[in-house]
């Protein structure tokens, strides 16, 4: 039987296994200061279900040209869950993460994270998220989900569980009465694979997952349109902890404000959220900006989320 737990519980656990993997002596010291001995800890969100070596190789070339021009040192890791990143962050064993916007508002709730930078393309740091329905499902409009098949991701994921079940309920829809069937699929990715081999009606992702399947053909744009689109999204950001040393902070700003002009990379080489090519990164960033995006998700409260769960593990 399901059995209600607090919601900070459920993010515990699913972030128990790789917090628990790592020495516990790791998880008290203090924060790293980017020398050969101690290089600083960058930890990565698992994104658009890309593989562990996949996300490494996205973001490697940028932390090896920042090394080349700071001189500091770097150890990059994948981790095995939003949460895990969260947890990782705030028990002391990473020193910068990159999250979803979501993910980052609990660890900065938390006093574990500040914003480092984010990724440009096209004069924007922004990005879109959507629910995309199979063509031919007779759902034109977010009230027609009603008793239809949806998928959704991470339940701490930004744009494939936080935003679009946030317009669900906007729209006056709640989720878990009101939808017939929740698959927590977990990734973007699969969202919108369940979507193109009809195993679901409906599904929520990002307009730039959405567009990587369609140009790696893993979707048919014919057949999947767009029901709901959000208003913009600040990128998933690179966020540092508060306790690394200000000098360590100023010179990562400044190499991130000039990632594109660094030697040892080229423009290709500079990758954002899910791997895809952007124009390079500013550090000139607005936590009052990251807070309002929040307000985009605050009607997904703990009670919801647990609801959706709920239903999801009932099938």
């Amino acid at each position: 039987m399901y059995r209600k737990l607090p919601l900070r519980r459920q993010l515990l656990a699913l972030g128990a296994a790789a917090a628990m993997a790592m020495p516990l002596a790791a998880l008290a010291q203090a924060q790293h200061d980017g020398s050969a001995a101690k290089p600083l800890r960058v930890v990565l969100i698992p994104a658009d279900g890309g593989t562990e070596d996949g996300t490494k190789k996205d973001f490697q070339p940028i932390f090896s040209a920042m090394e080349q021009a700071t001189g500091l040192k770097f150890d990059l890791k994948v981790g095995q869950s939003y949460a895990a990143v969260v947890e990782a962050m705030c028990n002391g064993a990473a020193d910068i993460a990159w999250y979803g916007p979501a993910s980052y508002l609990q660890a900065k709730g938390r006093g574990c994270a500040e914003l480092l930078a984010l990724a440009v393309n096209r004069g924007e740091s922004v990005y879109y998220s959507g629910v995309f329905a199979r063509a031919g499902s007779g759902i034109e409009k977010l009230a027609d989900l009603r008793g239809k098949r949806v998928a959704l991701g991470d339940i701490n994921s930004t744009s494939s569980f936080n935003v679009p079940v946030a317009m669900m309920i906007e729209d006056g829809l709640n989720p878990a009465r009101d939808l017939g069937v929740i698959n927590m699929a977990g990734t973007h990715a699969n969202v919108l694979k369940a979507l193109s081999e009809g195993l679901v009606d409906a599904g929520g992702a990002s307009f730039d997952s959405f567009e990587k399947a369609v140009n790696a053909k893993a979707i048919d744009p014919s057949k999947v349109k767009v029901i709901a689109k959000s208003a913009p999204i600040p990128y998933p950001p690179l966020a540092i902890h508060p306790k690394v040393d200000p000098a360590i902070k100023a010179k990562l700003r400044q190499a991130f404000n000039n990632v594109d002009k660094l030697p040892g990379i080229s423009k290709d080489q500079i990758r954002g959220y899910g791997g895809g090519r952007v124009d390079g990164y500013t550090a000139e960033v607005s936590e009052a900006d990251m807070a309002k995006a929040g307000k985009m998700f605050e009607l997904v409260t703990d009670q919801v989320k647990q609801d959706i769960v709920k239903k999801a593990s009932s099938r």
